[in-house]
């Protein structure tokens, strides 16, 4: 009898301690049989803990690291540093069979055994797509269940979508693909092994050729943390308007539609910080307006990461370090 596939997880973290452990616990908690961290800065915290653990390797993105990898020159932008870690370890030794590139704010939400998924797959198959669900912030007025968070998620087809997502958010739909700010794409798992495979950001590669229309996992979510509160989207806004998730070159989510870069330009040229409250408490608030608009539609999900217990089981020790948080977010 065959044994079930092992699974990982790579991501490039550029994050406070806290929550660089708090994306490895959690996957450890699935069964993640390796998780692969490179830091993208110094995090003395995070690589103590997760060397200590045996099912965790760590890379230091350091200038020895990058004179190594490419004779010196470290990619300015993070998206290409991300590609090239992925493909690194998957081209390394990853000590897995499916390896899954993903980000510190994304967490995997499988409702079936991740392996059992995996053995179901085609043995023909390179690659497979989890989709994301987005995290919503707390409305001060009407607070989730203690421990729950709201999350969305949005029609797969590109018409349900667009019609969908101009009903749920009536204000700005028109200019959002299925009211997400950050991908809807998701990420993808990949064979390890395949001889020539490469990774990207959102998709898998052979011998330069992407890898079109893989399966996706649909008994598997991926959570995705892009704007859990006002305060943490608002300092991450100009980073991410120059050069992340709502950058120049990001495509408008249909004919018509303003680009999220253009979007939230106008709205702040117009009305300023209130303007930009306005939008992120229509958009992103999990009101009881637009929770019961979500839940209509089939796209409203409550899901209890539990992360702080799961640090703590598998981080025991970090959890007693005055150093923990210390480090900046990005």
């Amino acid at each position: 009898m065959c044994s079930a596939p092992t699974w990982g997880v790579v991501a490039t973290i550029k994050a406070p301690a806290r929550d660089t452990l708090d994306f490895a616990a959690h996957h450890l908690d699935l069964g993640a049989h390796r998780v692969h961290v490179y830091l993208d800065a110094p995090n003395p915290e995070a690589e103590a803990a997760l060397r200590a653990h045996p099912r965790c390797r760590v890379i230091v993105c350091d200038d020895a690291y990058w004179r190594h990898r490419r004779k010196g020159r470290r990619p300015e932008a993070h998206q290409p540093r991300q590609s090239l870690n992925a493909t690194h370890c998957l081209n390394r030794r990853p000590d897995v069979d499916w390896l899954a590139h993903i980000d510190v704010d994304e967490f995997l939400w499988p409702e079936v055994p991740l392996p059992a998924q995996l053995a179901s797959l085609p043995l023909d198959c390179l690659s497979a797509r989890v989709r994301p669900i987005e995290a919503l912030a707390p409305d001060p007025d009407d607070p989730p269940p203690e421990g729950v968070r709201w999350f969305r998620s949005c029609a797969r087809h590109k018409g349900a979508r667009a019609e969908e997502t101009a009903a749920i958010y009536p204000s700005f739909g028109a200019h959002l693909n299925g009211g997400f700010l950050s991908h809807v794409a998701g990420k993808v798992f990949v064979r390890t092994g395949q001889p020539g495979t490469s990774l990207r950001i959102h998709n898998a590669f052979r011998d330069k050729d992407m890898d079109a229309n893989p399966p996706e996992l649909v008994a598997t979510r991926l959570c995705h943390l892009h704007a859990p509160n006002w305060e943490d989207w608002r300092a991450r806004l100009r980073y991410r308007h120059a050069a992340g998730a709502y950058r120049r070159d990001i495509k408008p989510a249909g004919e018509g539609a303003l680009a999220i870069h253009d979007l939230l330009a106008q709205i702040e040229a117009e009305g300023g910080e209130t303007g930009l409250r306005a939008f992120f408490t229509e958009v992103c608030t999990a009101t009881p307006s637009l929770r019961a608009r979500l839940k209509a539609h089939g796209h409203l999900h409550a899901i209890a990461l539990d992360l702080d217990a799961k640090r703590a089981r598998h981080f025991p020790d970090a959890g007693r370090d005055p150093g923990l948080a210390i480090m900046p977010p990005p």
